[in-house]
């Protein structure tokens, strides 16, 4: 029979009553010291020749008979020869070293991170096309994972998501560039395995065809429109790049991360740098009448940012400019649900939309290819150093003005080919 009861304990702690200890028996005793909030049970024994004690738990969490029933097992444990107090303090141990552990591991996040830094940024020309992936793709499926913890049925569910959504291409990205994070995860002796070295193409979004999308006039219309009709979700400064990046005929990252020093719009050109061109030769870009309109109208909204299309929140990663991704994003969330009866496109697909439409105002080849920074192929492009600049501005100016009848939604607009037109 136990010497302690509920009725004591309560009492002793109602009056206030501090002790070191009062016995229950089998080793078992309360203590109530003065900067103890509520009593604690503690268990004595000996080991090895020496007294131990240890805490086995508050009265506020652990009860007289539940204190007992502990009591009894460890004093069985003793008569066994297990030392507990020397188990707890392992156990302890062993729960410390797990959160270090924890605390110091590599996840996938902190891998990508590593891998951008030191390898991609700094070296490479468009570094943000290497992040969207990281940021958009990778993380998300596995981010917060252990890097050593991946296994190769997560890589399979990430491409799985990215394919189901539509994505075949950039599945294949997330593929390629997961396989080369983790490659560099093993040179460093981060992790011992890639768990992506198995999967092919085939097992993402496939072979890769050359895509041959253009928009029609009557598909720009409906786009145009579609973009009038979401008003307010789709912000002005979207509608406005997409009529920039048809226009032009420029890439996206090149537009997305122009900065207002690149533009002359009192003489209507844009000087694009090489540094941010894909095929590193830098391009005066001729700028028509409405293209220098939607561009003082951007500079506006823009309230002072270096960056044509700034940063329209505050961003992790602190990049001056919108992501990449927040136009593809925003076609897709808003846009593309009004244009279901048309075939998909993608922004890239407005390039080739320019080139499409420039060859049908009659558009010397050679020409409507440097609207696009494309470089002159063979003898020619080796000997012809002629910028065709005035032409190219001709043949925007036509492109503009059909542009702009499509974004008033006229398609038998009639635009007199370039070769009818007579040098003034």
């Amino acid at each position: 029979m136990g010497k302690l009861t509920d009725i004591q304990i309560r009492a002793w702690m109602k009056s206030g009553e501090r002790f070191e200890q009062r016995g229950d028996g089998n080793g078992l005793y309360l203590c109530y010291r003065e900067n103890y909030a509520t009593p604690v049970w503690k268990f004595r024994y000996r080991f090895a020749g020496k007294q131990r004690v240890m805490n086995i738990g508050s009265y506020a969490t652990l009860s007289l008979a539940d204190a007992r029933k502990t009591a009894k097992e460890m004093a069985a444990r003793v008569a066994l020869g297990y030392d507990v107090a020397g188990e707890k303090q392992e156990r302890k141990r062993e729960a410390v070293a797990k959160i270090e552990d924890e605390k110091n591991a590599w996840s996938v996040a902190k891998l990508c991170d590593e891998y951008f830094e030191r390898t991609i940024l700094g070296r490479w020309k468009h570094p943000n096309i290497v992040r969207a992936r990281i940021e958009n793709d990778i993380k998300p499926a596995i981010g917060k994972m252990k890097a050593e913890d991946v296994r190769p049925r997560d890589i399979d569910a990430m491409i799985q998501t990215v394919v189901k959504r539509g994505a075949p291409t950039i599945a294949n990205d997330s593929l390629r560039w997961i396989k080369r994070i983790f490659d560099f995860g093993i040179k460093r002796q981060i992790v011992e395995i890639n768990p992506a070295s198995a999967f092919s193409p085939s097992d993402a979004g496939g072979k890769e065809e050359a895509r041959d999308r253009w928009l029609t006039r009557d598909e720009i219309i409906k786009l145009f429109q579609a973009m009038r009709d979401k008003a307010g979700t789709f912000t002005i400064e979207n509608v406005y790049a997409v009529r920039l990046l048809l226009l032009l005929a420029v890439r996206k990252e090149e537009l997305i991360a122009a900065q207002w020093k690149e533009f002359d719009l009192d003489n209507a050109v844009w000087n694009l740098p090489e540094e941010r061109t894909k095929t590193s030769a830098a391009i005066d870009i001729p700028l028509p009448t409405v293209a220098v309109e939607t561009l003082r109208e951007l500079h506006r909204l823009a309230c002072g940012s270096a960056y044509v299309f700034p940063a329209r929140k505050m961003q992790s990663r602190m990049i001056p400019h919108i992501d990449l991704n927040t136009l593809n994003a925003a076609i897709s969330k808003h846009i593309k649900p009004l244009l279901a009866d048309i075939p998909n496109f993608t922004i890239h697909d407005f390039r080739r939309t320019a080139r499409t439409h420039l060859a049908a105002l009659g558009v010397d080849p050679h020409i409507a290819e440097r609207c696009l920074n494309h470089k002159l192929k063979g003898v020619e492009g080796i000997y012809n150093r002629h910028d065709y600049f005035d032409e190219r501005k001709k043949a925007l100016n036509e492109w503009a003005r059909l542009l702009a009848a499509l974004e008033e939604g006229r398609p038998d607009y009639n635009v007199v080919p370039l070769k009818k037109i007579k040098a003034s």
